[in-house]
């Protein structure tokens, strides 16, 4: 390689990097031989001039081999669900033991939250002694012996995208889509799932904020799977409000539950019932999308999905008892106030990104990774867009512990709503992006 120095330069001037060169800047930033600065020179040259598919496999392999992989015993290959992020957006602990429970193996490492409410590695914290730092032999014989694990990312896997993602989120590249895709698929080959369904937010309460942007991701995921030889399929959904019914770590623990019971909001039920039925088609369970719902809507009602959440819990350590009685024995705030209708109408928007402000400001996020999250706290949304309202009935139920935050929380909420003369529900998918509706497209 001709040096760090010329390596940048060759990206600042739109050039194409080999991939032996792309090799040995990424074990430089993991073995800290590369500085910082330079790094970081990289990422804005990246972020400015992109990178081609070529280079982005290249260097996404390289991510997800720079550290352990897991490699899964037994035959068929694993389906992990990756979500950009959401507010209320428990879906993870919905639709990973539905999958398994439908008979898929489920490799799923998932993160911390970073911003309006914790990841799934919070929500899952919430349930008493629950342990979310596997070993990566443990997590593989938990995949291999009752066909799923979840825990959290682990440092050994993919160790320079912790490196480069540490360096985005201060350099100001972190809206790169090429960057981002990286991130992503990186961690899911080092977590050594083989078909990836990406669950692309889209909306007031999410990273990508209209449909142009979502689909961008949503394609790049795609095609970033399909070079690298995984199968995948994006699905887009509305953020523009929350979703389901609360928004909270352990509020959203309980309606994981309600809705492995057969119940639960509706929109949380059939956005999981979705995902899971492409979870079911990526690997050969079912033949076409009605069938694949079919039997994820099946083994909600028999109980299958909600007896291998609980199985789960008790193979990492946790008190499966809890989701017997979620509403009483998971952690509960103190203090309770509510957000009424200032009039008579239909709820025409509800501000999924001042929601989510509201939970963090609460406790139940955090703006920075050593943030503490208090499990406890959270909100209810009681009315969704479309739904008539009368005047001084709730729209929002607010959980809280701390009246300074309390007070701090109500002011994104009390305009986080509107009403009006009437207003139609929101549609919750809003596409699907495939290798096949990508060719047809380009």
């Amino acid at each position: 390689m001709p040096g760090v120095i010329d390596f940048i330069e060759r990206k600042r001037d739109g050039g194409k990097h080999s991939r032996e060169d792309i090799s040995m800047f990424t074990a430089g930033v993991r073995d800290g031989t590369t500085p910082d600065y330079q790094t970081a020179a990289w990422l804005m040259a990246a972020f400015i001039r992109g990178l081609d598919q070529d280079e982005l496999a290249w260097f996404t392999e390289e991510l997800a081999h720079s550290g352990d992989v897991v490699n899964l015993p037994g035959g068929g290959i694993a389906v992990d669900k990756h979500s950009t992020g959401g507010v209320g957006d428990k879906t993870t602990l919905i639709v990973a033991p539905l999958a398994a429970a439908c008979g898929l193996r489920v490799a799923k490492l998932s993160g911390r939250g970073l911003g309006f409410t914790g990841g799934t590695v919070d929500k899952l914290e919430s349930i008493p002694g629950m342990n979310l730092r596997l070993s990566t032999d443990d997590f593989s014989r938990l995949v291999d012996n009752i066909g799923i694990a979840l825990s959290g990312h682990s440092l050994s896997l993919a160790p320079a995208e912790v490196k480069f993602y540490a360096l985005r989120d201060v350099t100001g590249t972190v809206p790169s889509i090429p960057l981002i895709a990286s991130s992503i698929v990186s961690k899911k080959i080092a977590g050594g799932a083989g078909a990836f369904v990406f669950d692309v937010k889209c909306g007031s309460g999410a990273f990508m904020k209209n449909a142009r942007r979502a689909e961008a991701l949503a394609g790049a995921l795609v095609d970033l799977s399909a070079s690298l030889g995984r199968a995948s399929v994006g699905v887009i959904s509305d953020m523009e409000q929350p979703l389901g019914r609360w928004v909270g770590n352990s509020l959203e623990v309980m309606e994981a539950v309600e809705v492995l019971s057969g119940g639960g909001p509706s929109d949380t039920r059939d956005l999981s019932i979705a995902l899971a039925a492409e979870m079911l088609l990526l690997s050969g369970r079912a033949e076409d999308m009605i069938s694949a719902s079919k039997l994820a809507a099946a083994r909600l009602a028999d109980g299958s999905a909600l007896e291998k959440f609980k199985q789960v819990v008790k193979s990492q350590g946790g008190d499966a008892s809890v989701l017997d009685d979620p509403e009483h024995a998971l952690p509960r705030s103190s203090g309770r106030a509510v957000i009424s209708a200032r009039e008579d109408g239909y709820v025409s928007r509800m501000d999924a990104g001042l929601v989510g402000a509201a939970a963090r400001a609460l406790g139940g996020g955090r703006m920075r990774h050593e943030d503490a999250i208090d499990p406890s706290v959270g909100l209810g949304i009681f009315k969704k867009i479309g739904d008539f309202v009368s005047k001084g009935e709730t729209i929002i139920e607010v959980h809280y512990n701390d009246e300074r935050k309390l007070d701090e929380a109500l002011r994104p909420l009390e305009s986080a709503y509107d009403i009006a003369e009437s207003a139609l529900p929101r549609r919750l998918i809003l596409g699907r992006v495939t290798r096949e509706t990508r060719g047809a497209a380009e």
